[in-house]
């Protein structure tokens, strides 16, 4: 069981299996398909390729088929690729009815993108950009629609790096962290239960992470006093100037009204559009409720 071509055959043996399963839920009926391509951590393109379908109750199903390993990322290689999937799981792609891909030119370009040259041989494959990658467009958009809110997301990737880009630091902040949960909790001023105060990390926002931007915020937020105590430790331990990595004006930024401000806008300003963004991800979608939420976050 340890031996790694053994491991290597039971994880087909079970890939072959769950496959076989979802092959015969899908049975002769129409699917869509969602893919997204991303670079794996062996610096290799990789093709997700998921199938959408009802099954025999009328339910939506969503289910993972396959990874492919790219070489042309290209809209004619990601077809190609996508045909071999289709293909080795027999499937045919004439049963194809819809494509949600995300905004790049070579997914959704109106003549030789990849939804152009699936529908060439697909008719009825009808392309949809995903909604919640349009909804992070937009966030993305606005998290540079003003100087003062540039300069606030500027500076957010410079707090996290400089709090967490060491162990001793970062086991400070959380340090920090929780004496300052005892002090409360010990003043009856928040309540403890299971599940209510688990152990954190700050991340940077990322632009094709969807939430990541309110959730970096909350978490500054929440832990406010100890980042700017570690803030502190780090003006108050470098040797020189020039060792501080701009601690000093970070910490004199954060303690200015107007990052507070903007801070406090952001939040319940993304707090809207990441509420929308989760109901969008939701396999079965409430079209009513969503539009309510679009309409809220206009």
């Amino acid at each position: 069981m340890i031996c790694s071509d053994i491991q290597k055959d039971l994880a087909t043996a079970c890939a072959m299996e769950v496959t076989k399963v979802i092959k015969n839920d899908i049975g002769d009926k129409n699917f869509s398909i969602l893919i997204d391509e991303a670079r794996d951590c062996s610096i290799k393109e990789q093709m997700a390729v998921i199938l959408r379908f009802l099954d025999d109750h009328g339910v939506l199903q969503e289910r993972f088929l396959a990874i492919k390993h790219i070489t042309d990322c290209t809209s004619s290689g990601i077809k190609e690729a996508l045909v071999d999937v289709l293909e080795y799981h027999g499937l045919s792609i004439s049963r194809l009815r819809g494509q949600g891909y995300d905004g790049a030119s070579n997914m959704r370009g109106e003549f030789n993108g990849l939804q152009k040259l699936v529908r060439d041989e697909a008719s009825y494959a009808f392309y949809v950009h995903c909604f919640a990658h349009r909804l992070q467009l937009v966030v993305v958009t606005v998290a540079q629609c003003s100087p003062a809110i540039a300069d606030f997301f500027n500076y957010i990737p410079l707090i996290v790096t400089q709090v967490c880009s060491s162990c001793k630091r970062k086991d400070a902040l959380l340090a920090k962290h929780q004496d300052e949960l005892l002090d409360l909790m010990e003043n009856g001023k928040i309540s403890a239960g299971t599940g209510l105060h688990q152990e954190s990390n700050i991340t940077r926002p990322g632009d094709t992470r969807w939430g990541s931007h309110l959730k970096t915020l909350l978490r500054i937020f929440t832990m406010w006093n100890a980042v700017v105590d570690v803030l502190g430790i780090v003006v108050a331990n470098a040797r020189e100037h020039t060792c501080q990595g701009g601690a000093r004006g970070l910490l004199k930024n954060m303690e200015c009204f107007e990052f507070v401000l903007i801070m406090f806008f952001l939040i319940n300003l993304l707090s809207n559009t990441n509420q929308l963004s989760q109901d969008l991800q939701r396999k079965n979608q409430n079209i009513v409720e969503a539009m309510r939420l679009i309409l809220d976050v206009k």
